[in-house]
C-alpha cells in the first residue's frame, strides 16, 4: 500500500496542472487545435484514476478548456465525483466545473441531490456556501422541489454568512418551483427584521425582484419596507425599496401620500445622485398630482442635466421626459436648458433633448423649435444625427394631426427647406407629409401646388446620383400633387417641360412611373384650356412634344414605367391623329382624371372580406417536388459557381497594389512627360532652382474642411418659414401692446392656447374602408407567455396557507404487507375505520353548513333598522402577532344560535389600510342589539343592559384566558410537523385502533426556562444521516411590553455533548439568536449539538442573555436553565414489516433485556400506547387486541424491540431488548416516567 502511494506520488510530480496548460496554449499558437486535443486525451487518462486529486487537477483544466468554448458535457459524471470529495479545496473545483457546464438538460444532475443535501447540512459553513452557489448555477425543478425545505431551513442558521446566501437562492427555487412561494414566504419576511444588514440586504433584493412583474402581491409588506426606508443607512438598500415603492404607488394611490416627507428629505439631503434619482422616479410614478415635490424634482433634475457628467447629464433629461407627461408646464420653463443639450457634444444626449423638445411644443412656441432645430440641423455633423434631426422636425409638427399648427403654409414651406438637407435617408418621410398636408387641407393646395411647382423646376439639383435613394423621394410627392391639382397651376406648361427633362430618367422606377402618369394628367389640363382659347396651334405643339418625349420613357428598365409609357404613347397617337381630323377631345381625355381621390385606412386591408370559396393556404400552381432542394442551382444561392465567379471577375475593376519603386518610377515618367508637353504650364525662371522646382504629390495635400455658416443658396427654394415666424412676432407684440392698454382686470389674464388663431383647418379622415368593415382598435395584443416564470409567481400571497400548502420533505416508505394477506378480520377493521372516517368527515361539513347559514340569517338581521350594529376595530398589532399557538376556534351549535340575538361585530381593518390611515386604534365599542318589537322598552331595560355588559365582559374575559392556554398547548404539538423526522414519530400512532375514544394531547416540548420577559420551550430533532448531531429547537415567547433584543444562548459543554458555536468562539461564549422580539411575540431558533454518547441522559446548565430596548435606555437580563436530553431524543420512529421484526428477535444480537410496569389510571389501552410511541419514539410493527409489538432504531443505529401487553387490574408490562443493555434501562426509565 505504501509503494502504490509512493508511486502515485511520483506520477503526479510529472502531470500538468492548470499552470502548464495555459502555458502550453499560449507557446501553440499556431497548432492550438492540435496542443488541445492532446490535453483532452491526457485529462481523459488522469480522469481513469482512483486518485480523487488527480481528478480534481484535470476538472480544473476542464474548466478553463470550457471557458474557451470546448464541450465538456462528456466529464459529468467525473465533475461530480469531485463534487462529492469531502476535501474543500477539491470539492470547490467540482462545484466551480458543475456551475459552468451544468444546465437543466444535464442527466447526471439527478444524482447530485442526496451530495448536494448532505454539502448544506454540513457543519463547515465553507461546504455549505459552495453549495448554495453552485446550486444556483445549475437550479432544475427537480432540484428546487427536492431542497427547497432543506434551503429553507438553512434560512434560520445562526451563521449570516450561509443565511444571506439562503436567502438569495430562495429566488432561484421560486422560478423553478414556484409552489414554494407561498410556504416560504413568512419566513423569507421575517429576514427583512434579521439583525444582521446583510441578510437584510438579501432579503430586500429577493422581494423586490420578485414585486418587479407581481408588484401588487406584495403590497401587504408597504408598512415592513417603510421602516426599513426610515431606519437604513445603506444606499443600495433604500434604492432597491424605493425602486419596489415606484411599482406600488401607482396601485395605491394613499401610499404616495405616506411617502411624501420620507422622500422630500431623502431629496433634500442625500448626496448619492443614484439615489436621488430613484427618489425622483417614484415621486414622478406615485405622486403626479403633488405640484411642490415636482416642482422640487425638477429643480434637482437641473442641477443634474447641468453636470458636467455626461451619465447624469443623461439620466436628468431621461426623468425630465416623465415629468413632461403629467407636468408639460413645469419642463416648458427650462426649455433653454434643454436646447443647450442639443449642442452637447454626446450624440445619445442630443436625442433625448430632441425627445423632450417633441413634448414641451406648443402653438406658441412650435415656430420657434423648429427653426432652433432646423438651423442646428445645418450645422450638425454626421448624416445618423441629421436624419434624426430631420425625423423629429416631422414628428414635431405632425402629432395628433397636427394639433400645433395653425398656419399650414408655414409647414409646406418647412418641407420644402427641409428638401435641401443633403445625404438624408428620410425623403419618403418627407413626401408623405407633403401628401397628407395637400389631401387634408383644402385651402392651401394652391400655395402646395405653387411649392412643388418649384421644386420640379429644380428637380436637376434634387436628382443627382449622390442622393439617388434619398431626397429624390419628395419628387415622387411634387409630380402627384402638381398633376393631381393641375388647376392651382401659373404655368402648367412650363411644368410639363420640366417633367419632360432627360435627367428625369435618372431617377427610380417608382417616381419615373409617377412622373408619366402626372405628365398625362397636366396635358389634360392643358388641352382643355387651349381649346377654351381655340389656340390650335399650341394644341398640336403640346400633342407633338408628348409624343416625342414619352419614348424615352419606353426604354426604361422598370416594367411599370413600361407599361404605363406605352400605354399612354398609344393614347396620344390616336388623340393625335382626332386633332389632325380637327375633332375636339379635350372633355373625353380629361374625363381620364375626373373625381378626387381619397386616402385608404391604414387598416383597409387587413379588413377586405376573404371571397367564398378562395383558399388563401391553397397552392396556385403545383407545389415544388422534394428533389428540386438537392439540385445544383439552390446551392449556388450560398456558394458561387465557377460561371458566377468569373463573371464577377471580369465585371469587378481590379486595384493594382504597387511597390515603392513602382510608384517612384511612375513619379519619374509623369514629370519627363510633363517637361516634354508643350500644352503643360510650366514653372518659370524666378522659380527655378527654389523648393517650387519639385512636382508636389497630390497625395500630400491635406485636405481642408469649409464651414459655411449660411447654407448654398439654390434657386427656387429660399427659406421662406422665417417670414411666418416673423409675422407671428409681430402679432404677438401688437397683441401685447393692445393687452397692456386695457383695464387691470383683463391685464392679468394669462394667455392661453386658443389665443393664437388658426389660419387653416385640417379635415381629419379615417380613410377608406371595405363595405361593411369599422374602424377598431389596436389589434393583436400579446400578452405575457403561459410558461413566463414571473406569471407563474402571480400568487395571492395574503390568503391563509391551506392543509397541504407545504414544502415536500423527505420522508420514510411505509412498508405495509398487501390486501391480500390480511386476515379477513383486520380487513372488516380497516373498512370500519374508512366508514367512520367518512362519517365524522360528513358531520364536520353538516356543521360547517349550519354554521354558514347562522351567520348569513344573522347578517340578514343586522340589516333591520331597528337594530344597532355593534362595532368593533382592533388593533392591526393584535393580529399581526398572534401568541405561540394560537389558533382560530369553531364555535359549537349553540353558540351559534345565540348568536341570533348578539349584535353582529365588523371585521378588524386589514394592517396596510389602517397603516395608510394614519389613526390609532379606536376603542371597541360594544352594543346590545334589542328585540325587534322592544323599541318601545329601550330606555327602561338601559340599566340591566350595562349590568348585562359587565357580566358579559368578565365571562368573556375568563373564556379568553381558557382558550389561550389551550391554544397554546395545540400549537406547541403543531409546531413538531414541519420536521421530517416528527413524521417518522408520528407513524408509530396514527396506526392506532380508534374504536374507542381519541387519545389525550400530547405535545413534545417541554418548558425551558421563564421570567417576567421571556418565556423558552424547547424539543429535540435528529436526522438519521448525522448519528452524533441533535438539534434543539427553542421557542422564545415575549412576556414583555418592550422590545427584546441581542438575545444570546448558550449552554456550557460537558464530556459528552458540545454545544456548535461561530468559528472561532470558545466555550464560553454563546450563540446569537438571529431576531429581535417584539412585544407579545414569538419565534423559533435552533441550535445544533455533539453527542458523543448517547446510552446516558444529559443535564446540561446554560444561560440566555438578553437586552430589554425602552424609550430611555436599555437594560440588560439573564436567565439560567438546565436543558435535559433523554435517551429517547436519539431515537427515531422507523417502520418495520413483521417478518423482518422476527428475523431481528431471532438473530441473537439483542442479548440486553428489561422490563417495565406501568399503571394505565383507568385509561384505554390505546391511550398508553399512543403515549409510548409519541414519547418513546416508537412505531407499531403488529397489534392484537391488547398486545403490541414495537421497534425504533437510534442515530447510531441500535435497535430496540418492545412488547407491550395489556394485564389485569389496570397495569400494562413493556418487555424490551437491545444490544446496548445501558442505553436499554435509561430509555425504559423515560418510558416509565413519560407514558405512566
Amino acid at each position: 500500500m505504501a509503494l502504490k502511494k509512493v508511486k502515485g506520488s511520483l506520477e503526479r510530480v510529472f502531470d500538468k496542472n492548470l499552470h502548464d496548460l495555459v502555458r502550453g496554449i499560449r507557446n501553440h499558437k499556431d497548432d492550438e487545435a492540435k496542443f488541445i486535443a492532446q490535453c483532452i486525451d491526457e485529462i481523459k487518462q488522469e480522469l481513469r484514476q482512483d486518485n480523487i486529486a488527480v481528478k480534481a487537477n484535470a476538472v480544473a483544466k476542464l474548466t478553463y478548456l470550457q471557458m474557451l468554448g470546448y464541450d465538456i458535457s462528456w466529464a459529468a459524471f467525473n465533475v461530480i465525483e469531485v463534487m462529492s470529495s469531502n476535501k474543500f479545496t477539491f470539492k470547490r473545483i467540482g462545484y466551480l466545473a458543475a456551475s459552468q457546464s451544468f444546465h437543466e438538460e444535464t442527466e447526471v444532475l439527478m444524482l447530485t441531490t442526496n451530495m448536494i443535501r448532505k454539502d448544506l447540512s454540513s457543519q463547515n459553513q465553507y461546504d455549505a456556501a459552495i453549495a448554495l452557489n453552485g446550486l444556483s448555477c445549475f437550479m432544475t425543478p427537480d432540484l428546487a422541489r427536492d431542497l427547497a425545505n432543506d434551503v429553507m431551513t438553512l434560512m434560520t442558521s445562526t451563521r449570516p454568512y450561509i443565511r444571506k446566501r439562503a436567502v438569495l437562492i430562495m429566488y432561484k427555487i421560486f422560478l423553478k418551483f414556484p409552489e414554494a412561494l407561498r410556504p416560504a414566504f413568512p419566513r423569507l419576511k421575517e429576514k427583512l427584521e434579521d439583525p444582521d444588514p446583510g441578510v437584510q440586504s438579501a432579503a430586500v433584493n429577493v422581494i423586490c425582484e420578485l414585486a418587479r412583474k407581481n408588484p401588487k402581491n406584495y403590497l401587504s409588506l408597504a408598512p415592513v419596507f417603510f421602516k426599513l426606508m426610515t431606519s437604513s443607512t445603506n444606499n443600495w438598500v433604500l434604492i432597491k425599496i424605493i425602486k419596489l415603492f415606484g411599482a406600488l404607488t401607482p396601485l395605491e394611490p394613499r401610499l404616495g401620500k405616506k411617502l411624501i416627507e420620507p422622500l422630500t428629505n431623502l431629496i433634500h439631503s442625500t448626496s448619492a445622485m443614484s439615489l436621488l434619482y430613484e427618489c425622483i422616479n417614484t415621486v414622478i410614478a406615485g405622486m403626479p398630482n403633488h405640484n411642490a415635490s415636482i416642482q422640487l424634482c425638477v429643480q434637482k433634475l437641473r442641477i443634474l442635466i447641468e453636470d458636467s457628467d455626461q451619465n447624469l447629464k443623461y439620466l436628468g433629461l431621461l426623468a425630465m421626459s416623465k415629468i413632461l407627461k403629467t407636468h408639460p408646464k413645469s419642463v416648458q420653463a427650462h426649455k433653454d436648458l434643454i436646447l443647450q443639450c442639443l449642442d452637447d457634444k454626446d450624440e445619445s444626449i442630443r436625442l433625448r433633448a430632441l425627445d423632450l423638445l417633441y413634448g414641451m411644443v406648443s402653438k406658441k412656441n412650435l415656430m420657434e423649435i423648429v427653426r432652433k432645430l432646423m438651423v442646428h440641423m445645418d450645422k450638425a455633423e454626421g448624416s445618423m444625427y441629421r436624419d434624426e434631426l430631420l425625423s423629429k422636425i416631422v414628428q414635431i409638427c405632425s402629432q395628433n394631426n397636427y394639433q400645433y399648427i395653425t398656419n399650414f403654409e408655414w409647414y409646406v414651406s418647412v418641407l420644402v427647406e427641409l428638401t435641401r438637407v443633403e445625404g438624408t435617408r428620410h425623403g419618403s418621410v418627407i413626401a408623405s407629409q407633403m401628401l397628407d398636408v395637400a389631401i387634408r387641407v383644402k385651402a392651401i393646395r394652391a400655395f402646395a401646388v405653387e411649392q412643388m411647382a418649384q421644386l420640379l423646376e429644380n428637380s436637376h439639383t434634387v436628382a443627382s446620383s449622390a442622393q439617388r435613394n434619398g431626397i429624390c423621394e419628395v419628387l415622387y410627392a411634387a409630380a402627384w400633387i402638381a398633376g393631381e391639382f393641375s388647376e392651382h397651376l401659373r404655368d402648367p406648361r412650363g411644368t410639363l417641360d420640366d417633367m419632360l427633362r432627360q435627367k428625369v430618367t435618372s431617377l427610380p422606377g417608382h417616381i419615373q412611373a409617377v412622373f408619366v402618369q402626372n405628365i398625362m394628367k397636366l396635358y389634360a389640363a392643358i388641352l382643355v384650356k387651349y381649346e377654351e382659347d381655340e389656340d390650335n396651334d399650341g394644341i398640336r405643339e403640346v400633342s407633338d412634344l408628348l409624343v416625342e418625349k414619352l419614348p424615352m420613357f419606353v426604354q426604361s428598365g422598370d416594367l411599370e414605367v413600361q407599361e404605363r409609357a406605352c400605354c399612354i404613347l398609344q393614347l396620344m397617337k390616336y388623340v393625335k391623329k382626332l386633332q389632325d381630323k380637327d375633332v375636339s377631345c379635350a372633355d373625353e381625355v380629361a374625363a381620364l382624371f375626373a373625381g378626387e381621390l381619397n386616402p385608404v385606412a391604414p387598416k383597409a386591408q387587413r379588413k377586405v372580406a376573404v371571397p367564398e370559396g378562395l383558399d388563401l393556404d391553397k397552392w396556385i400552381n403545383d407545389p415544388p417536388s422534394d428533389s428540386s432542394d438537392d439540385e445544383g442551382p439552390a446551392n449556388s444561392l450560398f456558394i458561387p459557381d465557377d460561371s458566377r465567379m468569373m463573371n464577377e471577375s471580369m465585371t469587378r475593376p481590379v486595384v493594382e497594389e504597387l511597390s515603392d519603386d513602382e510608384l517612384e518610377r511612375r513619379r519619374e515618367a509623369r514629370r519627363a512627360e510633363t517637361q516634354n508637353n508643350p500644352h503643360y504650364l510650366k514653372l518659370g525662371a524666378s522659380a527655378k532652382g527654389s523648393k517650387y522646382q519639385e512636382v508636389v504629390n497630390v497625395e500630400d495635400i491635406p485636405v481642408a474642411n469649409i464651414d459655411l455658416s449660411v447654407p448654398l443658396y439654390v434657386p427656387g427654394t429660399k427659406r421662406l418659414s422665417d417670414k411666418y415666424l416673423e409675422a407671428e412676432r409681430q402679432a404677438r407684440k401688437r397683441d401685447k401692446k393692445r393687452r397692456h392698454g386695457k383695464k387691470s382686470k383683463r391685464r392679468h389674464k394669462s394667455e392661453s392656447e386658443e389665443d393664437v388663431p388658426v389660419v387653416h383647418k385640417v379635415d381629419i379622415m379615417g380613410g377608406e374602408m371595405p363595405e361593411g368593415a369599422t374602424e377598431s382598435g389596436d389589434e393583436g395584443n400579446l400578452e405575457l407567455d403561459d410558461n413566463d416564470p414571473h406569471k407563474l409567481l402571480d400568487i395571492d400571497l395574503d390568503r391563509p396557507l391551506d392543509a397541504d400548502e407545504k414544502l415536500p420533505v423527505r420522508t420514510h416508505r411505509i412498508v405495509s404487507p398487501s390486501s391480500e394477506d390480511r386476515p379477513v378480520e383486520e380487513k372488516k377493521k380497516h373498512h370500519r375505520k374508512d366508514k367512520e372516517k367518512e362519517k365524522k368527515r360528513k358531520e364536520k361539513e353538516k356543521k360547517k353548513s349550519k354554521k354558514e347559514k347562522k351567520r348569513n340569517k344573522s347578517g340578514d338581521d343586522s340589516a333591520h333598522p331597528s337594530l344597532l350594529i355593534a362595532t368593533e376595530l382592533m388593533s392591526p398589532g393584535h393580529e399581526a402577532i398572534p401568541s405561540p399557538g394560537e389558533e382560530e376556534e369553531v364555535a359549537p351549535p349553540s353558540a351559534l344560535v345565540k348568536k341570533d340575538t348578539t349584535p353582529k361585530k365588523e371585521e378588524p381593518k386589514d394592517d396596510l389600510d389602517f397603516w395608510l390611515s394614519g389613526q390609532d386604534a379606536p376603542v371597541a365599542v360594544e352594543v346590545t342589539a334589542p328585540e325587534p318589537g322592544a323599541a318601545a322598552d329601550v330606555d327602561s331595560d338601559a340599566e340591566d343592559t350595562s349590568r348585562h355588559k359587565k357580566k358579559k365582559e368578565k365571562k368573556a374575559k375568563k373564556e379568553k384566558k381558557e382558550k389561550k392556554e389551550k391554544k397554546e398547548k395545540k400549537k406547541k404539538s403543531k409546531v413538531a410537523d414541519d420536521e421530517d423526522v416528527d413524521s417518522g414519530r408520528r407513524d408509530g400512532f396514527e396506526e392506532l385502533d380508534s374504536d374507542g375514544p381519541p387519545p389525550p394531547p400530547m405535545s413534545s416540548y417541554r418548558l425551558l426556562a421563564e421570567d417576567s420577559n421571556i418565556k423558552m420551550t424547547y424539543e429535540t430533532r435528529v436526522q438519521s444521516q448525522q448519528g452524533q448531531q441533535l438539534i434543539v429547537s427553542v421557542i422564545f415567547t415575549s412576556l414583555a411590553e418592550q422590545h427584546l433584543k441581542s438575545l444570546e444562548f448558550n449552554v456550557m459543554d460537558s464530556l459528552n455533548t458540545k454545544m456548535d458555536r461561530l468559528p472561532g468562539a470558545t466555550t464560553h461564549d454563546g450563540v446569537p439568536v438571529p431576531f429581535q422580539l417584539p412585544p407579545n411575540s414569538f419565534n423559533e431558533g435552533q441550535f445544533a449539538f455533539q453527542v458523543q454518547s448517547i446510552n446516558v441522559a444529559q443535564k446540561l446548565r446554560g444561560t440566555l442573555t438578553y437586552t430589554i430596548k425602552t424609550e430611555e435606555s436599555s437594560t440588560s437580563e439573564k436567565l439560567d436553565f438546565k436543558l435535559y436530553l433523554p435517551c429517547t431524543a436519539f431515537l427515531i420512529a422507523t417502520p418495520c414489516s413483521s417478518d423482518a421484526f422476527a428475523r431481528l428477535l431471532q438473530g441473537g444480537e439483542l442479548s440486553s433485556k428489561y422490563s417495565i410496569k406501568l399503571s394505565s389510571g383507568g385509561a384505554p389501552f390505546s391511550h398508553v400506547l399512543a403515549k409510548v410511541c409519541f414519547y418513546g419514539h416508537f412505531a407499531i410493527v403488529e397489534q392484537i387486541d391488547q398486545s403490541a409489538s414495537l421497534y425504533s432504531c437510534s442515530t447510531q443505529g441500535h435497535h430496540i424491540c418492545l412488547l407491550v401487553k395489556a394485564n389485569g387490574g389496570g397495569d400494562v408490562s413493556i418487555d424490551g431488548k437491545c444490544a446496548d443493555g445501558s442505553l436499554l434501562s435509561n430509555v425504559m426509565e423515560e418510558i416509565k416516567v413519560t407514558a405512566s
